[in-house]
């Protein structure tokens, strides 16, 4: 299934989009997708309601925004420099372990909303990126049992901060934070409807120009790896993302390098992920 939410911000209803591109309100269904849905039978029980009430289901206009595909989750956890091209055009080394930071959840926005340049911001970056929902809560947990954790997968931009990031404290986690950082979706796809989520291209452009377009097969870490790790150290919530790295051609790594001034586009997809924009804005 492809798990949609759309409406007002703060307003989201839960849907589905179905294999030819339209999408249905499925608020009837009661339930809307946050960690007790993913955390248990919710999948199960939707794929059997609709199968009994999927005609009588409300059709979503294409007008209609799309919000962020489930309800704000306890955590989001970003993997750094999980592409050796990314790492060597930041001048970094490639990690022998896994380099993880958090982006705080309040960054979360639709695939579509704006992205909000921060006041005092002069280096903001893309990051076109693979996000895993986590469906079962993970501790402990070995790499051959890890994908039985995940729920499916998910369109993520990490927008960054680079000056935040990199030149305020060496807490990354400041820069990747601030409002609108998150643009997640359009959709969450089940695990059945992605083939091999380490087979999968991804792109970036900026205002039309191709900067990034890479594979997940380039990952250093792979995801069983990335949710066998994290849950050594923590505890995964059902609807907790793992952001899994961006490819090469970040504006930090260009040269000279490029960021982001109000009124720039973003597009971004990955296969089987569809695709998002978001225009560029300053803080007001």
């Amino acid at each position: 299934m492809k798990l949609i939410r759309f409406g007002a911000e703060g307003h989201e209803k839960p849907g589905v989009q179905l294999e030819n591109g339209s999408r249905l309100d499925i608020s009837g269904f009661g339930r809307d997708y946050d960690e007790e849905f993913f955390g248990g039978d919710g999948l199960e029980e939707l794929k059997e309601w609709l199968s009994l009430n999927q005609a009588n289901c409300p059709v979503v206009g294409e007008d209609i925004r799309l919000g962020p595909p489930l309800v704000r989750p306890s955590k989001i956890i970003c993997v750094g420099l999980n592409y050796a091209k990314h790492a060597a055009e930041s001048g970094m080394d490639i990690p022998e372990e896994p380099l993880l930071f958090f982006k705080a959840t309040s960054s979360i926005v639709g695939p579509n909303d704006d992205v909000v340049i921060p006041k005092n911001s002069q280096k903001t970056d893309w990051e076109v990126e693979l996000a895993v929902v986590i469906g079962k809560k993970a501790l402990y947990v070995d790499e051959a049992s890890a994908m039985d954790h995940v729920a499916g997968y998910t369109l993520h931009n990490d927008y960054s901060e680079r000056e935040f990031q990199l030149e305020r404290g060496g807490q990354w986690v400041k820069g990747k934070s601030c409002d609108s950082f998150a643009p997640v979706g359009p959709y969450i796809a089940t695990q059945d409807e992605i083939e091999d989520p380490h087979n999968l291209d991804l792109w970036l452009k900026l205002n039309g120009e191709e900067l990034q377009n890479s594979n997940t097969s380039d990952f250093v870490f792979n995801i069983p790896t990335l949710v066998s790790y994290i849950s050594s150290f923590m505890t995964l919530l059902p609807g907790d993302i793992i952001s899994t790295g961006t490819p090469a051609g970040v504006g930090l790594g260009l040269k000279p390098p490029k960021y982001l001034k109000p009124g720039d586009v973003v597009e971004l997809g990955i296969e089987g992920l569809g695709s998002s924009r978001q225009q560029a804005r300053a803080f007001e």
